[in-house]
């Protein structure tokens, strides 16, 4: 069967599509099918070797997936049950959803949630159940929609796209934080209602500036993060969940002390389960499916080693679903 595989070449990492066989796969207690995945930058930065993602190689990439269990001894799960399967270690520590068939550990997998199938949850995939949980964590310090905008970096990836498609649906005012000018009309489908050019945020400023938003989410850190934070309306929040342009907060602690600002650290790895399944079965309320369709593209397996210095680069929009049985590029 298939896999995008990473192993170390020279030293350095680096993925490629190639054959492996069943018997392979790690002894976990349950056999899945894969119908889909999707390219996150997580994905990227293991698949070209620009980020130490994988742990262990041989390493089959793939943070997520969505299918159909084939085979379980755990009583837990049966044959037929569709699943969803986000973090956990995959492509890091465990092989991961970038191949044809995995083994998966049962307490790793979800239920499909009803109204989603399994294209869909991969069209949300790792980087919209991360949007989920930002919000929800939003929600959680009381960032409600008002009278103040809050403001999605990023907004034009994989996390920014959904985020501003749930905020916006949930009432909010949003302001997406974007690069490229040519993604605009994009994001107004989405639903945002304004533009702020990330270089614009990218540059270092006063520790604490004007007040403008009641909340955030971050997928970029950095200097954006530090610059957003200093803007946070006094009693805000921001929700922090990438470092697409650093891991550093070269910022101060006035935001926190003088404005009683909070930030949000927000993981999708090793979020506990119960908190998971809120976060699906708010996705399939919070977000609506036609503006999923509108930031999504469908590649084959085959695509994917391409499309990863893509992703890195800042140059793919919206979600990349790969789908896992589609055999030509």
């Amino acid at each position: 069967m298939r896999a995008i595989v990473v192993d170390q070449q020279n030293g350095k990492a680096e993925g490629k599509l190639t054959e492996i066989a069943e018997e392979d796969l790690p002894p976990h207690e349950v056999l899945v099918e894969v119908a889909y995945s999707s390219l996150n930058y997580k994905d990227g930065l293991s698949i070209t070797g620009k980020g130490k993602i994988a742990r262990k190689f041989p390493m089959v990439a793939g943070c997520d997936l969505a299918g159909t269990v084939l085979e379980s001894q755990s009583p837990e799960w049966k044959p037929g049950d569709r699943v969803v399967v986000n973090g956990w270690g995959l492509s890091e520590t465990h092989w991961g959803g970038f191949s044809e068939r995995v083994r998966l550990k049962p307490e790793w997998l979800l239920k499909l949630p009803t109204g989603i199938d399994l294209k869909q949850a991969m069209a949300i995939g790792t980087a919209g159940y991360t949007s989920m949980l930002c919000v929800m964590a939003l929600e959680q310090a009381g960032v409600v929609p008002g009278e103040r905008e809050v403001i999605v970096t990023g907004a034009a990836g994989g996390v920014g796209s959904v985020a501003v498609a749930i905020l916006a649906n949930l009432g909010y005012r949003v302001i997406a934080s974007t690069g490229r000018s040519s993604a605009h009309e994009y994001l107004r489908e989405l639903g945002a209602s304004g533009f702020v050019d990330r270089a614009e945020l990218a540059e270092k400023g006063a520790p604490l500036q004007k007040e403008r938003w009641a909340g955030g989410v971050d997928a970029v850190g950095g200097q954006t993060l530090a610059t957003i934070l200093s803007q946070t309306a006094y009693g805000g929040a921001v929700a922090a969940c990438g470092l697409a342009g650093g891991n550093d907060l070269p910022g101060s602690v006035f935001p926190f002390i003088l404005r009683n600002v909070t930030l949000l650290g927000v993981d999708s790895v090793m979020t506990p389960r119960a908190k998971r399944e809120i976060a699906w079965q708010r996705l399939g309320r919070a977000l609506p499916m036609d503006k999923l369709d509108r930031m999504i593209s469908v590649v084959p397996l085959s695509a994917v080693p391409a499309l990863a210095s893509d992703i890195v680069a800042g140059k793919t929009r919206g979600r990349v679903v790969v789908d896992v049985a589609a055999k030509q590029a």
